[in-house]
């Protein structure tokens, strides 16, 4: 018979930086999260490669990397149809915590986690997280639907007007965050969970767009993103003030997915590759995700962000190349992306083989993954004539400097790590 377990409480902060985090406490922003900031119990960590949300809430919910669950972006592919498709729950491999907690007859409650979609059953409730384009199937159990559209829930903010009117994105992210914090309410009070996971993703859709506004105390938006973090540093006060009052064993992590960074210039892989003569189109793509475009003739193409993968005949129904041709192939395209450069700049820091980040990998690996230099974004477009170009955003993501914090002073090294601890029996023993 297992014992009572302690409780634990998640909050996720989508794209936290430990930098950021700590200016934000030392300039009064963070006042509630301040003591948490400051812990000697919280640290940087590092993010999975690539450094998107699809990949690391996966990571975190698996407790396993790219190369187990199976999630290499926000898009995977049919490599027989070339059709691509966004990656959703229903494409993880791997066991998730809220099955394994299950099946110990403890109580999951969650919202808001990325990559969830559509919802799980379990022994428990959950609201997913991006990408969730209907409501009516991102939660569990269905009973919760009519309370949440009662209370008005939000998947997600309206993130497209940040291109054009950030000011007004910035009150969007206000709301969804409002709708967070009521759903809280409706399922906290009965304390009759073991696991409970919250994740705020308001952070990470700013910075995209205001990044500059945030680090430049002079921009003409900058007072309207530090209230739009106090806002969210309120929430995670009436969250921290509710767990503080918990009774018996209880326990505290905070954690982001991915840092975050000021954007230079967007780097599109396949304008790239187009332009060193590996990727060839038959035809005009129709929008930015058109794989129909490809050629036969093609030895690479891309998917967001910066996965490249050889166009050999083994995985691909239209690939010609050979196993013969395939690593020197590779080592061409790793070269050349090394001899990139924007105004004089290094925009490649690291280039993977996909066979050393994700040995034997399931699914389908990238055959290289580029890591940029800080200040570039990796894209893959179909669309796109330059290789260099800016699109509106200011702000992109970082695989270092990812925020960390656990009330029992664990110390992971990736977001894979975060819950290899967790206890399943109230003792800290091995879950995963």
């Amino acid at each position: 018979m297992f014992n009572i377990p302690t409780k634990t409480l998640v909050i996720g902060i989508d794209g936290l930086s430990l930098s950021l985090a700590r200016d934000l406490a030392a300039t009064g922003v963070f006042e509630n999260l301040a003591e948490i900031v400051n812990s000697t119990n919280t640290m940087a960590i590092s993010s999975e490669l690539p450094d998107v949300s699809p990949v690391n809430w996966t990571s975190f919910f698996t407790a396993r990397g790219p190369e187990e669950h199976g999630v290499y972006g926000f898009t995977g592919l049919d490599p027989l149809s070339y059709q691509l498709f966004l990656t959703n729950l229903t494409h993880v491999r791997a066991e998730t915590i809220w099955q394994r907690l299950g099946r110990k007859g403890w109580v999951s409650k969650i919202i808001n986690l990325p990559c969830t979609y559509p919802a799980p059953e379990l022994k428990g409730m959950i609201i997913s997280g991006f990408v969730a384009p209907d409501l009516d199937r991102a939660v569990h159990p269905r009973a919760i639907l009519p309370m949440l559209k009662k209370i008005g829930y939000r998947l997600e903010a309206e993130t497209t007007i940040g291109l054009s009117r950030p000011d007004l994105l910035i009150d969007e992210l206000k709301s969804t965050i409002d709708s967070r914090m009521r759903a809280f309410n409706l399922f906290w009070p009965d304390l009759a969970w073991d696991f409970f996971v919250l994740v705020f993703t308001e952070l990470d859709r700013i910075s995209h767009f205001l990044q500059n506004a945030i680090i430049d105390d002079k921009h003409l938006l900058h007072e309207q993103c530090m209230d739009l973090l106090k806002h969210l540093d309120r929430a995670a006060g009436e969250i921290l003030t509710r767990y503080n009052g918990l009774k018996g064993p209880k326990r505290l992590l905070v954690v982001a997915d991915h840092g975050f960074t000021k954007l230079d210039c967007e780097v599109d892989i396949n304008s790239f590759l187009r332009a060193e003569g590996f990727l060839a189109f038959k035809k005009r793509p129709e929008h930015e995700l058109d794989l129909s475009c490809i050629d036969m003739s093609s030895r690479a193409f891309a998917l967001d962000p910066g996965r490249i993968f050889i166009h050999d005949q083994e995985r691909f129904a239209r690939g010609r190349i050979s196993e013969a041709e395939y690593a020197g192939i590779r080592e061409k395209i790793r070269t050349c992306l090394f001899e990139l450069k924007y105004h004089g700049r290094k925009v490649v820091d690291r280039v993977y083989l996909g066979q050393e980040l994700y040995p034997s990998g399931i699914g389908l690996p990238p055959d290289l993954l580029c890591v940029p230099v800080k200040g570039f974004d990796f894209k893959a477009k179909f669309d796109r004539d330059s290789i260099f170009g800016n699109f509106g955003r200011t702000g992109t993501h970082s695989p270092d400097d990812v925020f960390f914090y656990d009330s029992e002073a664990t110390r992971p090294e990736r977001v894979r790590d975060i819950l290899m601890g967790f206890g399943v029996e109230g003792n800290n023993s091995i879950l995963f």
